[in-house]
């Protein structure tokens, strides 16, 4: 009789365990009697008893080391140790970010992958949202900037399968930029009202401090993101975040007055040629009516002086016979002229009086022309006598 002596372990599986699998273990010894006792311990905990230790559905936690104790009723002896090496695919698979909680535009970021795996994975890709985008544990980016901004995750894999990693967030953070100025309406600032500017920026944070100026004046007119400008001139805002600061370009505020003056240049530009012609019309006409008045006044002057002429006819006296109408149709102007009677002198002696003459002026026209200015011009003198009238 002795007691157990030569004890061992015997696992009844392939020589890789994979997690998953079934795994039993048979504790051998030599005794005389035969040991009826068995314990089995994992690491120093006992885990069961008897001669057989089956694990049915290993898992990573059932790695390690293991022994049994065989006893009978003259002692008792421990099998050396056996490991379980669980194979399995990767798992808990996270992604770690080096660097401060902050990621400014210009940092260094740099992405590591973690995963729980055996053996240990050796194999990574990296993704930002869909699209792979980087391969290996590490995951580097030198000078990020906004459009490094997204999702990112990585795959571990090993021989046993490959797990994806929750996603992590980018958050990079950049002054404003892009800095604008959106008018509302036409820009046209009408009596009694006003025009509205919005100040516009792409910015990480979004900007929540702005300042409005006026071209060309050093001191701001206005703060908030929206500015109501009240008079015409060239405006610009300058957006702020903890980061940085950018101003815009400058918009163009304008009056009603302004813009219908420079209407007023844009119609003279285009119909000038037309504008300039009805001008000029004007003006010919101008100048034909101003000689048509001096025409006028010569003709009134004309006038007068043949009234005058004719004045002369009309004291004459009433006895004087009158100038005929084909005498008035021919133009000229005639005086009836009464001879001077000798006083003393019978009436039979008037045939050998003499004729008195007078002088007789005769007006020209202004108009007449040259060639008749060389006629000759003549006057009919009557003698009146009774009975016998000589002509």
């Amino acid at each position: 009789m002795y007691p157990p002596r030569n004890v061992s372990v015997l696992i009844s599986a392939s020589g890789v365990i994979v997690e998953g699998d079934s795994v039993t273990l048979n504790c051998i010894s030599d005794s005389n009697p035969p040991a009826l006792n068995f314990s089995w311990f994992k690491g120093g905990t006992i885990v069961g008893s008897g001669r057989i230790y089956n694990i049915s559905k290993i898992s990573s936690d059932d790695s390690g080391e293991y022994k049994c104790k065989s006893i009978n009723r003259h002692g008792g002896k421990y099998s050396r140790n056996v490991t379980l090496n669980v194979m399995y695919p990767p798992r808990s698979v996270s992604v770690l970010i080096s660097g401060s909680g902050v990621i400014v535009e210009g940092d260094s970021v740099t992405l590591n992958c973690i995963s729980d795996s055996n053996p240990p994975a050796l194999n990574f890709s990296w993704f930002k949202g869909g699209t792979i985008v980087g391969s290996g544990r590490i995951y580097n980016i030198s000078k990020i900037s906004s459009d490094d901004s997204g999702e990112y995750k990585c795959k571990s894999i090993n021989k046993h399968g490959g797990k994806y990693s929750d996603t992590v967030t980018l958050n990079v953070m950049y002054p404003p930029r892009n800095v604008s100025v959106l008018m509302s309406g036409s820009g046209v600032i009408v009596e009694g009202d006003s025009v509205t500017l919005n100040c516009i920026s792409d910015s990480n944070p979004p900007a929540l401090n702005f300042s409005w100026f006026k071209e060309n004046e050093t001191s701001a007119v206005g703060s908030g993101q929206s500015f109501s400008a009240l008079q015409s001139g060239r405006f610009y805002c300058q957006a702020h975040n903890q980061h940085g600061s950018q101003r815009s370009d400058a918009v163009t505020v304008t009056g009603e007055a302004f813009i219908n003056t420079l209407l007023y240049l844009h119609i003279i530009h285009q119909f000038g040629e037309l504008i300039m012609m009805i001008f000029l019309f004007q003006f010919i006409m101008l100048l034909v009516g101003m000689k048509k008045q001096r025409n006028v006044k010569a003709e009134d002057l004309t006038v007068k002086e043949n009234d005058l002429y004719s004045d002369a006819s009309r004291r004459v006296s009433v006895h004087d016979k009158p100038l005929s109408d084909p005498d008035l149709a021919n133009g000229a102007l005639y005086a009836s002229v009464k001879p001077k009677k000798i006083r003393g002198k019978p009436p039979e002696s008037r045939d050998t009086e003499e004729i008195q003459y007078a002088t007789v002026q005769h007006h020209k026209k202004t108009e007449m022309k040259r060639a008749e200015e060389n006629e000759c011009q003549y006057d009919d003198i009557r003698v009146h006598q009774p009975d016998a009238a000589v002509r």
